[in-house]
């Protein structure tokens, strides 16, 4: 980069003309947790107020059918990191410290493909992808195994609330309890390491994962203040806790010239637990409902996307992948199976083209299955009566393979988003293709998703 730098100047004094290249672009990708698709004032919230996502969604592509990878935390995330649904990715759940699950190092991420290219690449926040993070705590990979140079996580929530937490751990070393809020924090740290810990001379891949609004919520007294008299004050006071620390960051790429240059995303993990957050939607966090996996999208790319789009077509975190890859010029994996498709044509004005249905699998939820194909979804339950308990465990995985699916239901999202009309009995045709279209998908995806219990043999 340097070289380059330097042929740049000396063309210039000594007057060479010089092909014209665009420099790689910079990617941030942000992360909210259990945040609701009604919970932005840019989705519709009656109650919080949020000016910098306004802003960031005014300038770029807003989606509406925008979705989570699961109706829980950690399978988002890794279909986020590797652009795979999440069950065939290997995590059926949200992660608990006793479970051998975790994110395969067998598995390919953002961060590594995007560092074949040079990119200097951070993790800050939220990790719930594995729990080994301090030095010596245990075998299991961290970000820094999975292609990320420096990073600041938490293994799951904030701890414990969002206020002075004490379970961040920064590249091995535990920091104990760090003042302030958690969004804040994040935002420090990602600073931080935009304005001295990065290669200055790369471009950069940043990943900050917030814990907002995921209880125990806790925000500064004002914000809380706003919302005096509603069910959960904080809740709505650490979601515009969280928009400042956005705009914090927008103004950073901003003074440092890059803005311009900087793929920027944001997005939730899952719907959110609060009633009335996810908008007109059926269902909450933890269920396969639409309001349980429909999600805020936003996306900024300045030359490359139109500011002020909003776009209807179905995307999501599983698609990421592809778009940051094909964004940064890394080589999409050929070696496995991807599930997401780049995004690309939406920023152009052009037809998003899948050979597959978004699909999602969760076992507590009932129903446990969906696929989306263009504007219709169908739902289905479990053959086997599935555990339906919070906590997952490495045992169940012998039935979710077996499982055959039954119960379908169809319902066309873009006139029925609360899914209130079973359209089963009405359109046979369609309901035949997209039964076919779940059972192929949902037989492959199970084949392939890995055996915990592999594991926990291997220890005995």
């Amino acid at each position: 980069m340097r070289e380059l730098k330097q042929f740049v100047i000396c063309a210039v004094l000594f007057g060479l003309s010089l092909p014209l290249q665009a420099a790689p672009p910079n990617v941030v990708l942000m992360l909210a947790d259990d945040l609701g698709y009604g919970d932005l004032d840019c989705y519709g919230s009656p109650e919080t107020k949020t000016p910098n996502l306004d802003k960031l969604a005014s300038q770029g592509i807003r989606f509406t059918d925008f979705y989570a990878a699961c109706a829980v935390c950690s399978p988002s995330r890794g279909a986020t990191m590797t652009g795979r649904f999440s069950v065939r990715a290997g995590i059926y759940s949200w992660i608990h410290p006793s479970h051998e699950m975790h994110l395969r190092t067998e598995e390919t991420t953002i961060a590594e493909l995007v560092k074949t290219q040079g990119y200097s690449t951070a993790h800050i926040g939220k990790w719930h992808l594995g729990y080994d993070l301090e030095e010596g705590s245990g075998d299991k990979p961290n970000p820094g195994d999975h292609g990320f140079d420096y990073w600041m996580a938490t293994g799951n929530n904030a701890s414990p609330s969002h206020r002075n937490p004490n379970n961040f751990v920064l590249n091995g070393k535990a920091l104990g309890e760090v003042p302030g809020y958690s969004c804040q924090i994040v935002a420090d740290k990602a600073i931080e390491w935009l304005d001295e810990k990065r290669d200055k001379d790369a471009p950069f891949f940043l990943n900050v994962w917030f814990h907002e609004p995921h209880a125990k919520v806790a925000s500064p007294p004002e914000l809380a203040e706003r919302h005096k008299g509603t069910k959960n004050p904080q809740y709505y006071g650490c979601i515009e806790n969280m928009d400042i620390a956005v705009g914090r960051l927008m103004k950073t790429l901003e003074e440092m010239g890059v803005a311009d240059n900087t793929l920027v995303i944001f997005t939730s993990d899952n719907g959110s637990y609060m009633a009335g957050s996810n908008g007109n939607l059926k269902g909450r966090k933890t269920q396969l409902w639409e309001g349980g996996i429909r999600e805020p999208g936003i996306i900024r790319w300045p030359g490359h996307i139109t500011p002020g789009q909003v776009t209807d077509t179905p995307a999501g975190l599983v698609d990421l992948l592809p778009t940051i890859c094909q964004a940064t010029g890394a080589a999409i994996p050929t070696d496995r199976i991807l599930d997401g498709v780049p995004l690309q044509p939406l920023f152009a004005g052009e037809k998003l083209k899948r050979t597959k249905p978004l699909y999602w699998f969760y076992n507590p939820s009932r129903p446990v299955c969906v696929i989306r194909d263009g504007d219709y979804c169908l739902i289905a339950d479990p053959e086997i009566d599935l555990p339906r308990q919070n906590m997952f465990k490495e045992e169940f995985i012998g039935d979710i393979k077996k499982t055959g699916l039954l119960n379908f239901r169809l319902y066309n999202l873009r006139n029925d988003a609360g899914q209130e009309h079973d359209l089963a009995s009405q359109q046979p045709d369609r309901l035949a293709k997209m039964k076919e279209q779940m059972l192929d998908l949902h037989r492959e995806v199970v084949a392939e998703a890995y055996d915990w219990r592999q594991d926990l043999k291997n220890q005995k």
